[in-house]
């Protein structure tokens, strides 16, 4: 389907790709892995026709759609979330034109047996088809669909996309390609805006889809998920593995250790022809057996092996001092922003030694409860730092608190003590920092780079509690590694805010799970929680489906008449429960809308009592329908777990 035929390109001296090769069927489910730098997202580029090579082509047929996601996106703010998602059905239109057209002309035709007509039928089926792939008789329902499932409210399709911040409207954007549905997806780290659910959601899209994926990822479970081959990009060549990211680690592992008794020998055959060179060249019984062996070395195939596919790092964080036993609780803690709450009276007590993550969807709450632990922001309720806690944090935006005139390395240097001070430069390669990149001044770092930078200070300062919010954005996998082992290791208190569930897994034991202002304490491994959260899905999804299902097809199945009428008295409950939340909602938001409204007219002048009076009215009304609303929901779940 697609065809990448010896493409070379350069980029000054250095080779990126060496006349690489590559072919994508049209069910191919392709994880590309290599190191940063390796040139996986300039693949991509070369692919979609945005950078050409020195040499070679890329043959894609006409008829063959491509939808691609960069990591950068320009995203438009020209509507609301959904008319912006809507945009996506524009094909549509155009089929509808081009299948009127064929009709048309089938009308006039009375050649029912030629080629041309039959042509006409092939092609006319073959927009048909299309057009039922697009989904367009339902095209409303399935972008909204998708958009839930990317982890946005009903209430936010309304709302216009600039109020959104860059990871949500990338979210708006990968919606977008998703409901075009190409032929082959070539999505590029798709997931760093996406939190655990809705990365989920999406590996289930991706794993039901009929056409192809190439895919870069940092994500080795979403890699796991999606991909049935991997191809990796090591030294301007590609390697083809039909196998996905945890079999090829395997494959590689195997194929690595043969490259390096390869390279051995080969150093020592060539150690040997020189010396046999030197030591007879000037020997003229001996001229011709030395022109022979420098000619063999010319003509020698060199095997390249990357550097730190041969090194080894174990880096360790520095003795955690002695906290007390509590390292942070509160009670009844409270967090509101203006009139919206982000966290409500909750309660959380974390103990010396605890490895905790903090897990939900975007905006539930885990930064900004991070940020109340650390004493950033402050909140209601009874809060209760630990006694001699150290708290060493990474956030999202670690990049800005570096000093900028100086240089990476003096940035560690300036903070490593002891034997550590040797390692140096191991801990910055093992960030990505090789060879001339230490040298460079912080500000002319980008974004990631600072973030990894960051990171690696982070490694060598004495903390009893570590906070890190979201520390594997910006790292390839053997850096997320180094950066697993060092934290398995460490004897302190963790804190990790993060949707990576292959870097979860094993390095916490208790997570925090944050919904609806709340936060609910899981004793468990990621992986348990998971599965746990996934099982409640399917139960809500089957539900779904058999209240979806047409009532005569249930009637016609005689043997099923009972089940069918024990079901229709269920759906029939259950609805009547959903339209009780459902409507409840609904006033919550007109009120909370008012009281907006409210809050700006108060901000002016000569405001009555009036207005006064139905400000506290709303508030004492909310509480009522906050108080309704959990009974209701309370209600629903149980109900749902009945058929479940």
């Amino acid at each position: 389907m697609i065809s990448v035929e010896n493409i070379s390109l350069h980029f000054g001296g250095r080779k990126l790709f060496d006349s690489i090769t590559l072919m994508v069927g049209s069910n191919d489910r392709i994880g590309l892995v290599g190191k940063n730098g390796a040139g996986k997202s300039t693949l991509l580029k070369i692919i979609t026709g945005e950078q050409k090579p020195n040499e070679g082509n890329v043959v894609i047929p006409a008829d063959i759609s491509l939808g691609y996601l960069p990591q950068q996106l320009a995203c438009a703010d020209r509507f609301t979330v959904l008319e912006e998602t809507m945009t996506a059905f524009s094909e549509i239109n155009t089929l509808e034109k081009e299948i009127e057209h064929l009709n048309n002309q089938l009308l006039t035709r009375t050649d029912y047996e030629s080629d041309s007509y039959m042509e006409l039928v092939e092609i006319l089926a073959e927009k048909n088809d299309r057009m039922a792939l697009m989904g367009s008789g339902n095209s409303q329902a399935l972008a909204e669909q998708t958009l839930k499932g990317l982890g946005f409210e009903r209430t936010d399709f309304s709302r216009p996309t600039k109020e959104f911040s860059g990871g949500w409207r990338m979210r708006i954007e990968l919606a977008k390609i998703l409901l075009r549905s190409p032929d082959v997806f070539l999505l590029d780290e798709p997931t760093n805006h996406l939190d655990i659910e809705s990365i989920q959601w999406l590996e289930n899209f991706l794993s039901g889809y009929r056409g192809a994926v190439i895919l870069i990822s940092h994500d080795r479970a979403f890699l796991d998920k999606i991909t049935r081959r991997t191809v990796e990009i090591s030294l301007g060549k590609l390697h083809d593995y039909k196998a996905p990211y945890s079999k090829y680690t395997e494959l590689r592992k195997e194929r690595q250790e043969q490259l390096m008794a390869a390279y051995n020998n080969q150093q020592k055959q060539i150690e040997d022809t020189k010396e046999f060179i030197e030591r007879f060249r000037y020997k003229a019984t001996k001229a011709v057996q030395v022109q022979s062996r420098i000619k063999q070395l010319e003509k020698l195939d060199i095997i390249e092996v990357e550097e730190e596919d041969v090194t080894a790092i174990n880096i360790k964080f520095p003795p955690a001092p002695r906290s007390g036993t509590v390292v942070f609780e509160a009670r009844n803690l409270t967090k509101k922003y203006g009139n919206h709450t982000v966290l409500g009276d909750i309660d959380i007590v974390i103990e010396r030694g605890e490895k905790i993550a903090f897990v939900g969807r975007n905006g539930e709450g885990k930064t900004t409860l991070s940020k109340i632990i650390i004493g950033e922001l402050e909140a209601e309720g009874t809060i209760k730092p630990g006694y001699n806690v150290n708290i060493g944090y990474f956030a999202q935006n670690q990049d800005e608190l570096l000093n900028e005139s100086i240089t990476v390395l003096e940035t560690i240097d300036r903070v490593a003590v002891g034997d550590v001070r040797m390692k140096i430069r191991d801990i910055l390669a093992a960030f990505l920092f090789r060879g001339d990149d230490v040298d460079k001044k912080v500000k002319v770092l980008s974004g990631g780079e600072k973030s990894r930078l960051s990171m690696a200070k982070l490694l060598l300062e004495p903390y009893n509690l570590l906070v890190l919010d979201e520390p594997t954005n910006h790292l390839d996998m053997r850096s997320k590694d180094i950066l697993k082992q060092a934290l398995l290791a460490y004897d302190g208190t963790l804190i990790l805010v993060s949707h990576d569930r292959d870097f979860l897994n094993g390095l916490t034991s208790k997570i925090y799970e944050f919904r609806n202002k709340k936060t609910r304490e899981h004793r468990c491994s990621i992986y348990e929680f998971l599965e746990k959260k996934n099982l409640e899905t399917l139960n809500q999804l089957n539900l779904k489906n058999m209240a979806s299902k047409p009532m005569a097809s249930t009637e016609n199945e005689s043997s099923a008449k009972t089940n069918y009428l024990d079901k229709k008295e269920f759906d029939k409950k259950l609805r009547k429960i959903q339209r009780q939340v459902e409507t409840i909602e609904q006033e919550i938001a007109s009120i909370e809308n008012r009281q907006r409204e409210i809050e700006n007219i108060l901000a002016g002048e000569n405001t009555g009592t009036d207005i006064f009076e139905e400000y506290e009215k709303n508030k004492n009304r909310l509480n009522t329908l906050m108080a309704e609303w959990e009974e209701e929901n309370d209600k629903l779940e149980k109900t749902k777990a009945e058929r479940g």
